[in-house]
């Protein structure tokens, strides 16, 4: 591979339901501290959900918050905070030459359910409707929020890739960046779920939203007693780079991406296709040139769905087998389903442990559903490893649309 066809992590931007900095994020995952607690949504009244409580006025005014968006503001957090965080000098970069690649679920829903709530009060009357909904439900809108706030006059757009969405807005972002299209690409995924009703109500009518007397506990992939998915907000967008641009500014790398894939179970709306997500782990590791043995954490994307959490455990099963050495792990369990985010802030929650050696856990896992039995599942309590140089990263959405990443601790 010629060198500047890798792609590195330089700086990474967040907010979770359980925290809003890299170091605070994964404190939490190491100590076990859920961010999922109640919310009160239109016409159901109390549900759980994971919030995030960022500082919406750090990068933006009052002005631009009431004319853009929930995932406009958590997109132009996560994307300032990459950027400082990469320590580059952004004012002197050539902003004709950054793109913008976030992936996003239900974006625009939030919005036509709130103006559509207004006019109610109005007997319905259209002239109450605010000239600002086009802009604020168009998919690009969180992507092209961030352009207006940080000056980006480069390529930006959504990735409408359902929950699979963070993993491709990553993708989309390395290969833009080994096309010679961009030099600096932000990439990742955000998301606003929780603040349509319509989500909660749909998950509710499917017999699959999480319900429990203790938030902190609702969220249980993989626990025999798991009764559906905890919806949640949050962001996370990485600044990536090219690896010798990066180290000729002597960047502080957090990993390099070395393996990808997507595919398609075509095969149901909702279910998922277990040999499918086989294959396209299978394809990750191919392209990344590894074994599955080489893999020393496996980020699942288990929602605490019944037949999901199943179909998934399949396929890691039918890659991994039973007798490896990988330590397999779930971050859903901490903050519910993070939607178009997850793929983005589930692999960022594993990146330090390229420092630190940690695996973390699967917590709320009191006792696994023999149907979800996994070699090394770490649970409850977290897992020192030897060492720890290559993270998968699966993240797996509705239609079938699979996204596997594969991220390497920076080697010169």
């Amino acid at each position: 591979m010629r060198p500047e066809d890798r792609i590195v992590i330089t700086g990474i931007g967040l907010t979770a339901p359980n925290g809003n900095t890299l170091a605070e994020f994964r404190k939490n995952l190491l100590e076990g501290k859920s961010g999922v607690t109640h919310f009160e949504t239109r016409f159901m009244g109390e549900v759980l959900a994971g919030v995030c409580n960022f500082d919406e006025l750090k990068y933006q005014k009052k002005k631009s918050l009431r004319r853009g968006t929930r995932a406009g503001s958590i997109a132009i957090y996560c994307s300032q905070e990459a950027v400082a965080d990469s320590g580059m000098a952004f004012d002197s970069v050539n902003k004709a030459r950054v793109g913008v690649y976030l992936g996003t679920t239900e974006h625009g829903n939030v919005e036509t359910e709130n103006e559509v709530h207004a006019i109610s009060k109005y007997d319905y009357d259209t002239k109450y409707w605010s000239h600002h909904h086009n802009p604020r439900t168009v998919a690009n809108n969180p992507a092209g929020e961030v352009t207006l706030n940080m000056g980006i006059t480069g390529p930006h757009y959504a990735i409408g890739a359902a929950c699979a969405a963070g993993n491709l807005g990553i993708i989309q972002g390395m290969q833009m960046l080994r096309l010679g299209e961009v030099d600096l690409a932000l990439a990742g995924g955000v998301s606003e779920s929780i603040r349509t009703f319509g989500i909660f109500a749909s998950f509710k009518s499917e017999g699959a939203l999480a319900h429990h007397e203790d938030p902190t506990k609702a969220s249980r992939p993989f626990d025999k007693n798991r009764n559906g998915i905890v919806c949640s907000e949050g962001g996370c967008v990485y600044t990536l780079e090219r690896l010798p641009d990066a180290e000729a500014r002597g960047a502080k790398i957090y990993g390099e991406i070395v393996g990808h894939a997507s595919n398609s179970d075509a095969f149901d709306y909702i279910l998922p296709e277990p040999g499918r997500q086989a294959e396209c782990m299978r394809l990750a590791l191919d392209r990344a040139g590894l074994k599955p043995e080489d893999i020393d954490i496996l980020n699942t994307h288990a929602t605490a769905t019944q037949l999901g959490d199943i179909q998934e455990c399949k396929a890691v099963r039918e890659v991994f087998g039973m007798d490896g050495r990988t330590r397999i792990n779930n971050t859903k369990s901490y903050m519910g389903h993070t939607m178009g985010a997850a793929g983005a802030l589930e692999l960022t929650g594993n990146l330090p442990a390229f420092e630190d050696g940690y695996a973390h856990p699967t917590i709320n896992l009191d006792e696994i559903d023999p149907e979800c039995r996994l070699n090394n599942l770490v649970a409850n309590t977290p897992e020192k490893l030897d060492a720890v140089n290559i993270i998968m990263n699966n993240s797996f959405g509705m239609f079938g649309i699979n996204s596997v990443l594969i991220v390497r601790k920076y080697q010169k």
